[in-house]
C-alpha cells in the first residue's frame, strides 16, 4: 500500500508540473493584446497593431471579434487623429454619435504607409470587437476593396473614396459605403468670397493632383471667375497662380515659393494640401498675408486664414453610423455629399473676411441649391484651359 501511494503521489507531481509548464495561450489565439481604454480619445494611441504583434490573418483565417472590445473604429490615414483634417474630422463623427449613445469607441493608427499596414490595423479593430469601420482617405480604397470581403459581418464606411483593386474599377459591397463630396462646390465658394471680398492676387496650392484636390482647384477657379462677372471687373483683372506641390506634407520648398508668391503680390493662397499648410501659414505670416483652409474649419490654426473649404467630415460619418443603428445602413452605395445636403461650405461663424457678408454667403449658396449656378466637375482639362475671362490663371504646373 505505501508503495502504490508513493507512486500515485508521484503521478500527480509529474502531471502538475506538466501543468505548470505549459502555455497560457492556446497556439491558435493571436498573439494581440485588446487595446486599452474605452472611449478612444485617451486610450492607446500607438500603432494599432503594428507589425510584430498584429496575427497573420487572411480571409480563410479572420481573426475572432471580442464581444467586449470597441463597437466604432476608426482607422487614421497618414499623420495623427489631431491632423486638422481628414482624420480629426472623421474622428469627430465618429466620437460625437458614440459619445451621445454611449457606445464604444476607438482610433487606431497604422504603423506606416501601405496596404499591408492599413489592413493590419483593420484586423485589429475587428479582432477588437469592431462592428463599424471608419477610414478616411483615398489610400483605403485597395484595402477596403480585401476588407470588405474578408470581414462581410462588418460595416465600412469609406471617406473620400470607393473600393478597387488597383485598377479604379469601383467595387462596393454590401457591407460598404463610399463617401465622395462635391469639392469643386467648396472650391467655389472659397473663391468667390475671396474676390468678392476684395482680392484680386489670388493663389492656389494643391497637394497631390489627385480628383478631390484638382476639383477643389477648379471649383476655386470658377468661384473667382463667378464673382468677378458679378462684380463687373474687368477682363483679366484677376491674376489667379496654381500649383501642385505633389505632397500632403510640409516642406521647405513649398514654403520657399509661398513666400516668392507672396513677395510678388499674391495675397490669399488656398492650402489645398492637408498638413503643407505648415509651410504657407509662416510664409503668409513673413508677408502679412492671407490663406484660405482645406476639409476643416482651420481658423484656430492661425489669424493668417480667412476661411476654409469644409468637407462636413464629421457629419457625414455620424449620418452613415446613425445609418446603421437605425437599420438603414447605405451599403453597396456611394453617397455625394454637396451643397444640396448640407456637405460642403464655409465656416462663416469664424471667418475673417473684411466686406463679404453672412446675407452674401446666402445668397451665393442659394443660386448654388437652386441650380442657378452649375460647377463644372470635369478634371480632365488643365486649370488654365477652364474658361474665364477676368480671371487669369497662372499655371505653373
Amino acid at each position: 500500500m505505501k508503495k502504490f501511494l508513493a507512486i500515485a503521489l508521484a503521478l500527480v507531481m509529474i502531471l502538475a508540473l506538466a501543468a505548470c509548464g505549459g502555455s497560457d495561450t492556446p497556439a491558435s489565439s493571436p498573439d494581440v493584446s485588446p487595446p486599452a481604454g474605452n472611449d478612444g480619445g485617451g486610450g492607446d494611441t500607438s500603432p494599432g497593431g503594428g507589425s510584430d504583434n498584429t496575427p497573420d490573418n487572411t480571409p480563410d483565417n479572420p481573426p475572432p471579434a471580442q464581444a467586449d472590445g470597441f463597437e466604432l473604429a476608426l482607422i487614421t490615414d497618414l499623420g495623427s487623429i489631431d491632423d486638422r483634417s481628414f482624420n480629426q474630422g472623421s474622428w469627430e463623427g465618429l466620437e460625437q454619435y458614440a459619445l451621445e449613445n454611449n457606445i464604444t469607441h476607438k482610433y487606431y493608427q497604422p504603423a506606416d504607409q501601405g496596404d499591408d499596414s492599413y489592413l493590419n490595423a483593420i484586423d485589429l479593430a475587428v479582432q477588437s470587437g469592431a462592428k463599424v469601420i471608419v477610414t478616411p482617405g483615398f489610400l483605403f480604397e485597395t484595402p477596403i476593396f480585401v476588407a470588405q470581403d474578408r470581414y462581410p459581418d462588418v460595416k465600412f464606411i469609406l471617406i473620400d473614396g470607393t473600393p478597387h483593386a488597383g485598377d479604379y474599377n469601383p467595387v462596393v459591397a454590401a457591407n460598404t459605403v463610399g463617401v465622395l463630396y462635391a469639392e469643386e462646390q467648396a472650391g467655389f465658394l472659397a473663391g468667390y468670397a475671396a474676390v468678392k471680398d476684395g482680392y484680386t492676387q489670388l493663389g492656389f496650392m494643391g497637394g497631390i493632383a489627385v480628383p478631390a484636390v484638382v476639383r477643389f482647384g477648379h471649383g476655386y477657379v470658377q468661384g473667382a471667375e463667378a464673382a468677378a462677372q458679378d462684380m463687373g471687373l474687368a477682363d483679366g483683372s484677376i491674376l489667379l497662380n496654381y500649383f501642385y506641390t505633389d505632397a500632403f506634407w510640409p516642406m521647405p520648398e513649398i514654403q520657399t515659393r509661398a513666400a516668392a508668391w507672396y513677395n510678388d503680390g499674391i495675397e490669399v493662397i488656398f492650402s489645398c494640401g492637408g498638413a503643407i499648410s505648415d509651410s504657407i501659414i509662416p510664409a503668409a505670416s513673413q508677408y502679412g498675408q492671407k490663406v484660405i483652409g482645406v476639409d476643416v474649419d482651420q481658423s484656430g490654426l492661425s489669424d493668417t486664414i480667412i476661411t476654409s473649404a469644409m468637407k462636413e467630415l464629421a457629419k457625414s460619418v455620424y449620418d452613415c453610423i446613425t445609418d446603421f443603428y437605425s437599420n438603414s445602413f447605405p451599403g453597396g452605395q456611394v453617397l455625394i455629399f454637396s451643397a444640396a445636403n448640407g456637405g460642403v461650405g464655409l465656416p462663416m461663424a469664424t471667418s475673417r473676411f473684411n466686406t463679404f457678408s453672412q446675407a452674401d454667403y446666402e445668397a451665393i449658396f442659394a443660386r448654388l441649391l437652386s441650380g442657378a449656378v452649375v460647377v463644372d466637375d470635369d478634371i480632365s482639362i488643365t486649370p488654365d484651359a477652364i474658361p474665364a475671362r477676368a480671371v487669369n490663371v497662372n499655371y505653373q504646373g
